[in-house]
Protein backbone atom coordinates (compact mmCIF):
# COMPACT_ATOMS: atom_id res chain seq x y z
CA UNK A 1 0.00 0.00 0.00
CA UNK A 2 1.47 2.98 -1.12
CA UNK A 3 0.33 6.31 1.16
CA UNK A 4 -0.22 9.22 -1.17
CA UNK A 5 2.39 12.06 0.59
CA UNK A 6 3.06 15.25 -0.99
CA UNK A 7 6.77 15.29 -2.12
CA UNK A 8 6.81 11.43 -1.47
CA UNK A 9 9.59 9.79 -3.96
CA UNK A 10 9.57 6.20 -5.39
CA UNK A 11 13.40 5.05 -5.30
CA UNK A 12 13.95 1.70 -6.17
CA UNK A 13 16.35 -0.56 -4.58
CA UNK A 14 18.80 -3.37 -5.79
CA UNK A 15 19.03 -5.87 -3.43
CA UNK A 16 21.61 -8.49 -4.13
CA UNK A 17 20.52 -11.83 -2.24
CA UNK A 18 23.18 -14.80 -2.34
CA UNK A 19 21.10 -15.98 -5.64
CA UNK A 20 20.70 -12.69 -7.75
CA UNK A 21 19.73 -9.33 -7.74
CA UNK A 22 15.96 -7.85 -7.67
CA UNK A 23 14.58 -4.56 -8.01
CA UNK A 24 12.19 -3.76 -5.48
CA UNK A 25 10.12 -0.46 -4.35
CA UNK A 26 11.15 1.35 -1.51
CA UNK A 27 9.14 4.23 -0.31
CA UNK A 28 11.04 6.84 0.97
CA UNK A 29 9.34 10.23 2.47
CA UNK A 30 11.48 13.48 2.37
CA UNK A 31 14.86 11.99 2.26
CA UNK A 32 16.74 9.92 0.30
CA UNK A 33 17.51 7.38 1.93
CA UNK A 34 14.83 7.31 4.75
CA UNK A 35 13.07 3.91 4.20
CA UNK A 36 9.17 4.13 4.78
CA UNK A 37 7.42 2.03 7.26
CA UNK A 38 6.39 -0.24 5.23
CA UNK A 39 10.00 -1.08 3.84
CA UNK A 40 10.89 -4.80 3.83
CA UNK A 41 14.28 -4.66 2.55
CA UNK A 42 16.47 -7.11 4.58
CA UNK A 43 18.90 -5.62 7.37
CA UNK A 44 21.56 -7.81 5.59
CA UNK A 45 21.35 -6.24 1.98
CA UNK A 46 23.52 -4.92 -0.18
CA UNK A 47 21.62 -1.62 -2.03
CA UNK A 48 21.65 1.05 -4.22
CA UNK A 49 19.45 3.53 -5.64
CA UNK A 50 19.17 3.40 -9.14
CA UNK A 51 16.82 5.94 -10.32
CA UNK A 52 16.34 9.71 -9.26
CA UNK A 53 13.47 11.23 -7.22
CA UNK A 54 10.17 12.33 -9.11
CA UNK A 55 8.35 14.72 -6.63
CA UNK A 56 4.75 14.01 -7.30
CA UNK A 57 3.37 17.45 -9.19
CA UNK A 58 6.93 18.48 -9.67
CA UNK A 59 9.21 20.11 -7.50
CA UNK A 60 8.21 23.15 -5.01
CA UNK A 61 9.23 26.70 -6.28
CA UNK A 62 8.71 29.82 -4.16
CA UNK A 63 6.14 32.88 -4.91
CA UNK A 64 9.00 34.97 -4.89
CA UNK A 65 11.12 33.15 -7.61
CA UNK A 66 12.26 35.36 -10.78
CA UNK A 67 9.43 35.31 -13.26
CA UNK A 68 9.29 35.64 -16.94
CA UNK A 69 6.10 35.89 -19.36
CA UNK A 70 5.24 32.88 -21.85
CA UNK A 71 2.29 33.04 -23.83
CA UNK A 72 -0.55 29.58 -24.13
CA UNK A 73 -2.18 29.62 -27.05
CA UNK A 74 -4.99 27.30 -26.71
CA UNK A 75 -6.36 24.61 -28.54
CA UNK A 76 -8.91 26.92 -30.81
CA UNK A 77 -6.51 28.71 -31.87
CA UNK A 78 -7.28 31.96 -31.09
CA UNK A 79 -7.46 32.34 -27.65
CA UNK A 80 -4.02 33.03 -25.52
CA UNK A 81 -2.90 33.34 -22.19
CA UNK A 82 0.37 35.70 -21.05
CA UNK A 83 1.12 34.12 -17.97
CA UNK A 84 4.28 34.71 -15.52
CA UNK A 85 6.00 31.56 -14.99
CA UNK A 86 8.68 30.90 -11.91
CA UNK A 87 11.50 30.46 -12.96
CA UNK A 88 12.39 26.45 -12.06
CA UNK A 89 9.18 25.41 -11.91
CA UNK A 90 7.69 23.15 -15.10
CA UNK A 91 5.08 24.57 -17.56
CA UNK A 92 2.90 22.27 -16.35
CA UNK A 93 2.65 23.75 -12.92
CA UNK A 94 2.77 27.59 -14.37
CA UNK A 95 -0.58 26.32 -16.79
CA UNK A 96 -1.98 24.88 -13.54
CA UNK A 97 -0.94 27.99 -11.30
CA UNK A 98 -2.76 30.43 -13.91
CA UNK A 99 -6.22 28.01 -14.33
CA UNK A 100 -4.73 27.15 -17.74
CA UNK A 101 -6.78 23.77 -18.99
CA UNK A 102 -3.38 22.24 -19.49
CA UNK A 103 -4.91 18.85 -18.23
CA UNK A 104 -1.93 17.09 -16.82
CA UNK A 105 -3.66 13.69 -15.52
CA UNK A 106 -0.32 11.90 -13.69
CA UNK A 107 -0.20 15.63 -12.28
CA UNK A 108 3.77 15.70 -13.77
CA UNK A 109 5.28 12.12 -13.09
CA UNK A 110 5.54 11.40 -16.97
CA UNK A 111 3.38 9.24 -16.89
CA UNK A 112 0.44 10.38 -19.61
CA UNK A 113 0.83 12.76 -22.56
CA UNK A 114 -2.17 14.86 -21.72
CA UNK A 115 0.22 18.19 -20.83
CA UNK A 116 1.37 17.52 -24.63
CA UNK A 117 2.67 21.36 -25.89
CA UNK A 118 3.69 22.12 -29.48
CA UNK A 119 6.75 24.19 -29.03
CA UNK A 120 8.93 26.81 -31.24
CA UNK A 121 11.27 25.34 -33.15
CA UNK A 122 14.28 27.68 -32.12
CA UNK A 123 12.87 26.55 -28.18
CA UNK A 124 12.64 23.18 -28.70
CA UNK A 125 16.01 22.99 -30.38
CA UNK A 126 17.54 24.79 -27.26
CA UNK A 127 16.12 22.09 -24.42
CA UNK A 128 17.74 18.59 -23.68
CA UNK A 129 16.60 15.98 -25.51
CA UNK A 130 13.67 14.51 -23.99
CA UNK A 131 13.86 11.13 -22.09
CA UNK A 132 12.80 7.66 -22.75
CA UNK A 133 9.77 7.83 -20.66
CA UNK A 134 8.90 11.23 -22.43
CA UNK A 135 9.34 9.75 -25.45
CA UNK A 136 7.06 6.67 -24.85
CA UNK A 137 4.63 9.13 -23.58
CA UNK A 138 4.59 11.32 -26.40
CA UNK A 139 4.18 8.14 -29.06
CA UNK A 140 0.66 8.51 -27.06
CA UNK A 141 0.15 11.96 -27.35
CA UNK A 142 -2.97 13.58 -29.85
CA UNK A 143 -1.76 15.85 -32.81
CA UNK A 144 2.45 15.17 -32.16
CA UNK A 145 4.59 17.55 -33.69
CA UNK A 146 7.93 17.31 -34.87
CA UNK A 147 9.04 19.93 -31.60
CA UNK A 148 6.41 18.06 -29.21
CA UNK A 149 7.11 17.65 -25.50
CA UNK A 150 5.74 17.42 -22.44
CA UNK A 151 4.70 20.59 -20.24
CA UNK A 152 5.65 18.33 -17.30
CA UNK A 153 9.43 17.45 -18.37
CA UNK A 154 10.34 21.15 -19.52
CA UNK A 155 11.63 23.04 -16.49
CA UNK A 156 11.00 27.15 -16.83
CA UNK A 157 14.22 29.23 -17.92
CA UNK A 158 14.82 32.88 -18.28
CA UNK A 159 15.68 31.73 -21.92
CA UNK A 160 12.34 31.20 -22.15
CA UNK A 161 10.85 34.68 -21.75
CA UNK A 162 8.64 35.62 -24.41
CA UNK A 163 7.75 32.10 -25.85
CA UNK A 164 4.28 31.31 -27.04
CA UNK A 165 3.44 27.88 -26.40
CA UNK A 166 0.62 25.59 -28.28
CA UNK A 167 -2.15 23.50 -26.71
CA UNK A 168 -3.14 20.79 -29.33
CA UNK A 169 -6.85 20.83 -30.14
CA UNK A 170 -7.36 17.52 -28.10
CA UNK A 171 -5.57 15.31 -25.70
CA UNK A 172 -5.62 11.22 -24.79
CA UNK A 173 -6.44 10.45 -21.42
CA UNK A 174 -6.34 7.20 -20.83
CA UNK A 175 -7.33 7.42 -17.25
CA UNK A 176 -10.71 8.60 -17.73
CA UNK A 177 -12.37 10.24 -20.87
CA UNK A 178 -12.86 13.88 -19.39
CA UNK A 179 -11.24 13.47 -16.10
CA UNK A 180 -8.95 16.91 -14.90
CA UNK A 181 -7.37 16.85 -12.02
CA UNK A 182 -6.98 19.95 -9.61
CA UNK A 183 -3.50 20.17 -8.64
CA UNK A 184 -3.16 20.43 -4.56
Amino acid sequence: MIHRIAQSAVILRRIKPPGGVVVTPCYSIWKKNVPHQFDRTPKNAQTTTTTGIRWHGGSAVGADAPTIQVTFIHPNGTDRSVVDARIGETLLQTAHRHDIDLEGACEGVCACSTCHLILPSAMYDNLPEPSEDEEDMLDMAFGLQETSRLGCQITVTPEMDGVELRMPAATRNFYVDGHKPKPH
